[in-house]
């Protein structure tokens, strides 16, 4: 029967790749062997920018970085760039969580550094335009491997920000100052936080978001992307 359903559904809802659009699978073989992933022994342990050794770049030492440490899934380029777009703004939720998926070894060897899970939010209106947070989709399915728990309503965004690849670096900086909120910060005293977003570019928005939940009793901040920009 299921068998049957599957294949009823592959006639009528066939599934495409989210890298290539290719017939038959979420992602393809020939996607996923084109994606480089963010190297911890190649890179700075904070940000993930490559510098041929794990040693913090020079960034990080004089922006001083609020959350402790920083994991990174891929470089976001060529078909990882795609799938990430798909994932984001075409709805394939499907895609988010294979791409989890795919860096959970990695994800099982540092889980014993946090003890909760915090998405970045979404403004309300963002959420009702694309029907879904990403971030929480990637924390969820984090939360399944791990067994940690994921709290999605404690931060919280409070108003809408211009997308900040779109701005210059100081932009950036006045972009996001002071958008972020916490609920209920109860939940989060003392404990270990794992911040998650889809997408790490300059690192500000992960950098004001860690700085309101430390000043809200969080005892750490480290920090998950499933992909950063290139150096």
């Amino acid at each position: 029967m299921h068998s049957l359903f599957k294949t009823l559904l592959d006639i009528f809802y066939p599934l495409h790749c989210s890298g290539c659009s290719t017939r038959g699978n979420v992602l393809c073989g020939n996607c996923i062997d084109t994606f480089r992933p963010v190297e911890e022994d190649t890179t700075c342990p904070i940000c993930g920018r490559l510098i041929g050794k794990s040693l913090l770049c020079g960034q990080c030492m004089e922006e001083k970085r609020t959350f402790r440490r920083g994991y990174f899934g891929f470089y976001f380029e060529g078909r990882l760039r795609d799938t990430i777009h798909a994932f984001k703004f075409s709805g394939r939720r499907d895609a988010g969580r294979h791409l989890v998926r795919l860096v959970e070894q990695r994800l099982r060897g540092f889980a014993d550094t946090f003890d909760c899970i915090v998405p970045l939010p979404v403004t309300e209106k963002r959420l009702l335009e694309r029907g879904f947070n990403q971030s929480f989709i990637i924390g969820e399915e984090i939360a399944k491997i791990t067994g940690k728990e994921i709290y999605p309503s404690v931060l919280m965004k409070t108003r809408k920000t211009q997308d900040q690849y779109t701005l210059s670096k100081d932009e950036r900086k006045k972009n996001i100052r002071g958008v972020f909120t916490v609920k209920n910060n109860s939940i989060i005293k003392d404990k270990r936080v794992l911040l998650v977003d889809d997408l790490f570019t300059t690192g500000y928005t992960a950098q004001e978001a860690s700085r309101v939940l430390l000043k809200s009793s969080a005892g750490e901040v480290i920090f998950f992307a499933l992909a950063r920009t290139p150096s």
